[in-house]
């Protein structure tokens, strides 16, 4: 399921990141790659909030559509 359907307060294992290159390095650059684990904390609409390790990170939603995750 995509990263942008998820609930607050779940926890989620990356599956993959469908996107092109950059969008790939980019979020590898802020450690979301597949096998990280990640924290939904905020999913109101607008960009996500989620951590990742102790990192927080905004996602947009776009973005988000495109990281493909597992319940853990």
């Amino acid at each position: 399921m995509p990263l942008a359907a998820v609930g607050p307060g779940s926890e989620v294992k990356v599956l993959e990141v469908a996107g092109g290159i950059g969008m790939r390095t980019r979020l590898a650059g802020m450690g979301v790659v597949a096998g990280a684990k990640l924290k939904v904390l905020a999913n109101d609409g607008g960009p996500l909030l989620v951590s990742c390790g102790e990192t927080r990170l905004a996602l947009g939603r776009g973005m988000a559509h495109r990281i493909l995750v597992e319940q853990v």
